[in-house]
């Protein structure tokens, strides 16, 4: 079954990263014309080049999510090029080692400003998109949101304990966001969230493998605990987001779907 997206305009934030990049080429594939939004502006460009390149249709943005009044001009930026946002993809998002329990930092002294990094970045940085992007949807009475949960949201993991909290608080902010759409705005407006299982990115790597590509301790429990035994790969969000984004998920609404390879199914026993 192919799903085309034509005549949509989608907002990709964090698309610069591997993950996200990954998302908005399949987007852009599916027939939507993409604005890739990143603080990086290189990173942006580069997957907009891609795009291009592929025959698609693409806008780099550099944005940072936490400051309203550039999102605001973003989203200006994107409409007056693309035309108004229909889908809207909350990518942006990170732990930090600072944040991260370790034998060298303990719980008990992380550093307030790196945990509210962390919160902020992951949670006001889906808040924020939703704010300005959604309020054109909400003029228009249509369009689709999808915001990037984790695992951690369902199963607190050890030693991320801000990283968890805010994908808790995504999770939670999806099913209220699409209830407050339905009853507020339009009953086309729809909101989910993935939440992907665990994949190996810039932010995680320095937990999952040693310098010399092994697995560390933590990452051979992680694969202990993944039915399928492996980590996931940038390609296994996109069908989930291309469901979630298309006419195929109308009725899905305030859903929360893992892509983990089956972490969230295994007891461990």
């Amino acid at each position: 079954m192919e799903i085309r997206l034509d005549g949509e305009v989608a907002v990709v934030t964090g698309g610069g990263g591997i993950l996200c990049g990954a998302m908005a080429k399949a987007l852009a594939r599916s027939g939507a014309r993409v604005a890739v939004l990143d603080f990086r502006r290189e990173a942006a460009g580069a997957i907009s080049d891609a795009i291009r390149a592929e025959g698609g249709e693409a806008l780099p943005v550099a944005c940072d999510v936490l400051d309203r009044a550039a999102l605001e001009a973003s989203a200006r930026q994107v409409e007056g090029s693309l035309g108004p946002a229909t889908i809207l993809v909350n990518g942006a998002g990170g732990n930090k080692k600072e944040a991260t329990v370790s034998p060298d930092l303990d719980f008990f002294d992380l550093p307030v400003e790196s945990l509210r990094w962390v919160f902020d970045l992951n949670l006001l940085g889906t808040v924020l998109p939703c704010q300005v992007f959604g309020r054109g949807m909400a003029r228009s009475a249509r369009g689709a949101i999808v915001n990037i949960s984790s695992m951690s949201a369902f199963r607190p993991l050890t030693r991320v304990p801000a990283y968890c909290a805010a994908k808790a608080a995504v999770s939670n902010f999806t099913q209220w966001l699409a209830t407050h759409v339905s009853q507020s705005c339009s009953p086309r407006i729809r909101v989910n969230a993935i939440a992907p299982g665990f994949f190996l990115t810039e932010q995680n790597r320095f937990l999952l493998t040693t310098e010399s590509g092994d697995l560390t301790p933590r990452g051979k429990q992680i694969l202990d605990h993944t039915p399928m035994r492996r980590f996931g790969a940038p390609e296994d969000l996109l069908g989930t987001l291309l469901w979630l984004v298309s006419e195929h998920a109308a009725f899905v609404h305030g859903a929360v779907i893992p892509v983990d390879g089956g972490f969230s199914a295994y007891s461990g026993v």
